[in-house]
């Protein structure tokens, strides 16, 4: 609770509640305390009303409608058969998964633009008027047409 106080702050807080309750402090931290011991008194005689009334052994983490009907309504057996069609669900999505990556990373592969696409139509490199007098495949200083057999 006090994880984030350092030693400075929690003795301002000290001396901050000696001031305030001046010589009743004693008085009130022994009232506290009492509290306390009172709340856990509670606490315990309940779970232990609950135990005799279920007939079981029940801690606080019991009380977590999760874990108690696991724990007390369902047995090994069942719940395992609650499971498989969950897990076999589960494992159905996952394969989906992988293949979506793999086709994604196959498509993106075949899409890379820093791998040129060698095409043997050249008829887009000559229509590019540059007036430079090669011909197509001569190499006259254009770049490869990339988008070919893009149409």
């Amino acid at each position: 609770m006090f994880e984030n106080l350092d030693a400075w702050e929690v003795l301002v807080i000290l001396l901050l509640a000696l001031i305030v309750f001046g010589e009743k402090l004693p008085n009130v931290i022994a009232d506290g305390v009492r509290m306390l011991r009172n709340l856990r008194n509670m606490a315990r005689n309940a779970t232990g009303d609950l135990s005799k009334e279920l007939g079981t052994d029940i801690s606080l983490e019991d009380l977590n409608p999760k874990t108690f009907l696991r724990k007390h309504i369902l047995s090994e057996e069942e719940e395992a058969n609650l499971r498989k069609p969950l897990e076999g669900l589960l494992n159905d999505v996952k394969r989906d998964v992988q293949g979506i990556g793999d086709e994604i990373k196959s498509t993106a592969s075949s899409l890379d633009h820093r791998t040129p696409i060698q095409s043997g139509d050249s008829a887009g490199s000559s229509a590019s008027g540059s007036g430079s007098g090669s011909g197509p495949g001569e190499g006259g200083g254009s770049a490869p047409n990339r988008f070919a057999d893009a149409t």
